[in-house]
Order: C-alpha cells, then structure tokens, then sequence
C-alpha cells in the first residue's frame, strides 16, 4: 500500500517556493556578496529557511499499512492502529494512544474554515435539488480536517489487525539539524561581523 499524506498544500507549495527564492539568493550572496554583509544575509536568510521548513515542508500526517505517522514542527510520532483510541477534531486533529496525545500540525479547521463550511451547508441544505440537500446532510458542516479524522477513525477500526509496532514520539532529526544550523549561522555572523 502506498502512505496516504494528509498536509495543507498551500504552506507546502509556498514553503517550496521560498526554499527556490532562498536557493537563488544563496548563489547571488556566494558569487557577488562581500563579507561581512554577505553572511548577516545568509544568516537571516538561513533562519528564515529553517522555519519554512519546519513549518511548512515537514507537518504532514501519514497513513501507513500499520498506522499512522504524525510529523509536527520539531516531532515525530508513530501511532499503530491498535494504538488508536480516539481521533477528534478541535482545531487540530488530536490521535488519543493510551496516555499519549498527539496534535497534528496540519490540516487544522480554522475558524474561518468552519463558518464557510457551515455556510455551504446551509446553502445546499435550501436547495430544491434532491441530490444537493442529500450531499448537505451528509457532508454537514465538515472540514478537511474532520474528513481527514474520519478517514483515520474507520482505517484504525478496519486495520487493526494488520497493526504494527507501538506509540512511540521523537525528536526529528531533519528538523533539528536545520534548526542547528541556523544557529550556527546566526554565530557565524556574530563572530565576523
């Protein structure tokens, strides 16, 4: 089976748009800049990268054969389906594991989100079309985020047998290594200019 990833593809596609202007300014720094303004650029551009990148490239929530994988900010976590206990939706999606709770970072339901989806209910539900009132009452007031919690429910209902592994949460390496760097980008820029 090929993993299932839930994430919001808007930060996803600005988070790669940023990592090509951040590329191109890196050449442009490299073959024209002068220290030490060159490198309080890097640095602020290296700052500004890392937390594109863990904000917008990595939060993702990845359906597995065996479970499922949450990776936030600076975390990782990977749930079983047997693990599964209960999937709600504030305006996160939260996975109960016995005494763990994981939040994932995205999709979330934002306010803004939940009244549009209530409206478009609502309109659906005045409609003289059969089938549209029918797809209002199924579809309700829902986001993305309450899809995506209901499709993680009926898959840890249906798949539990096929469960592997336990609940386990992590440090991201991928994620702490970007932060690092930037750190040390930032002291670079200290100690030169």
């Amino acid at each position: 089976m090929k993993p299932q990833v839930y994430r919001s593809k808007a930060a996803w596609l600005l988070g790669w748009l940023w990592m090509l202007f951040a590329a191109w300014n890196v050449w442009d720094l490299t073959a024209h800049g002068h220290l030490p303004s060159a490198l309080i650029a890097g640095a602020v551009l290296g700052v500004i990268t890392a937390l594109v990148f863990v904000m917008a490239l990595r939060p993702a929530v990845i359906v597995e054969e065996g479970g499922v994988r949450v990776r936030n900010v600076l975390r990782n976590a990977y749930v079983p389906w047997s693990g599964v206990d209960d999937v709600s939706v504030t305006n996160a999606i939260v996975i109960e594991s016995g005494d763990t709770t994981v939040r994932c970072w995205t999709p979330q339901a934002t306010a803004r989100e939940r009244v549009r989806a209530a409206g478009r209910a609502a309109k659906a539900a005045k409609s003289a079309n059969k089938a549209e009132r029918a797809a209002a009452e199924a579809v309700g007031a829902r986001t993305h985020a309450d899809w995506v919690a209901d499709q993680l429910t009926e898959m840890s209902r249906s798949r539990r047998e096929s469960s592997s592994g336990e609940t386990r949460v992590t440090w991201s390496p991928s994620a702490v290594a970007a932060i690092a760097a930037a750190i040390v980008l930032v002291v670079a820029a200290f100690v030169v200019s």
